[in-house]
Formats: C-alpha cells, sequence, structure tokens
C-alpha cells in the first residue's frame, strides 16, 4: 500500500472522526471504504453516460416511447 495525503476542511474531519468512531474503524479504513465506493460508483454512472451518449446504441427511441405512451391514453 502507498501512503497518500489530503488536506480536509474541518468540518468534514469531524464527521469522518464520528463516522469513524460509530463504526469503530480507524480514519484510514473509512476512507479507504469511501474511494472505494465512490470508485465503483464512478465507474458505472461513467459506463451509463457512454452508453446514453452512443447514438448507435439503442436504449431508448423517444419517438417509439412517445406512441406507445400517446396510445395508452
Amino acid at each position: 500500500m502507498h501512503p497518500i495525503s489530503a488536506r480536509l476542511p474541518d468540518e468534514l474531519i469531524a464527521a469522518l472522526d464520528e463516522a469513524a468512531t460509530k463504526l469503530h474503524r480507524t480514519r484510514t479504513d473509512v476512507i479507504r471504504q469511501a474511494v472505494e465506493y465512490y470508485l465503483d460508483d464512478f465507474e458505472a454512472i461513467s459506463r451509463a453516460v457512454e452508453v446514453l451518449r452512443d447514438p448507435a446504441d439503442p436504449v431508448l427511441d423517444w419517438e417509439t416511447a412517445k406512441h406507445a405512451l400517446l396510445r395508452q391514453r
């Protein structure tokens, strides 16, 4: 593992310490887990945005959806 250094606002440190205390974990454990969750979400969101930006990917055809919805009235 590699050590890193970051400057955080006092409010964030207080929230971090509170979470660590409630979870019976160290600051390092809470930060590591938070970064892992963030990166997992980032990867999923990045992939979703990539798919949505691809005009060749038939994710949703608005005209088909609109006609289907209007027929339900």
